[in-house]
């Protein structure tokens, strides 16, 4: 474990590649689990603010979800997430043409319609942070459906810090990315 600030970092991070290959997975992190992505309580409320400029993005049925079940739920941990359309994919989610689950509320962003490019949690994943009293674990979390990204990451050689550059400075700021950087450089010595 790495210890920066406040938060406890697992070794995962810097010893595992992963890069996304979204052809390989077709983007099965948002359709199969238990619950929905999980939600920081300010993400709730920008949930709730941007509904009604994103629903064009989403499916009839990602917005009838929404609608019954509203933009976010809580799961059977008593957390807050994002709901799901009959238990498998997140009410968000949008299909492509090649049947590649999207992010309906990153595509609002990506066309300028919203400033909230997604939850975090998504944009962090495979790493998930946990709260606790006195500290902030950040983990790797080893999931057989990323096995490709897995993959992918090793054959062009990319650590999994470095691929969630932009997430973990959104996360937790340039410094600490920097810091990170840093503990990297110090164990590949």
């Amino acid at each position: 474990m790495i210890e920066i600030g406040n938060t406890i970092v697992s070794r995962e991070l810097i010893e595992t590649k992963f890069v996304c290959d979204l052809n390989a997975c077709k983007g099965a992190c948002c359709v199969l689990g238990d619950a929905g992505a999980p939600l920081e309580k300010e993400e709730t409320d920008i949930l709730k603010t941007i509904f009604p400029v994103i629903r064009d993005y989403l499916s009839d049925r990602g917005v009838n979800a929404i609608e019954k079940q509203g933009t976010h739920v809580v799961d059977s941990d008593n957390e807050e997430v994002t709901p799901l359309i009959e238990g498998k994919e997140c009410a968000y989610v949008v299909f492509d043409k090649n049947n590649v689950a999207k992010c309906g509320i990153e595509q609002a962003y990506n066309d300028g319609k919203i400033k909230f490019k997604k939850p975090i949690s998504c944009h962090l994943y495979p790493v998930r942070v946990n709260e606790h009293k006195n500290f902030t674990a950040v983990n790797y979390h080893n999931w057989h459906i990323c096995k490709s990204a897995c993959d992918c990451g090793s054959k062009l050689d990319v650590k999994t810090f470095k691929f969630l550059k932009e997430p973990l400075v959104r996360k937790f700021g340039e410094d600490w990315y920097n810091q990170l950087e840093e503990v990297d450089k110090y164990l590949s010595t």
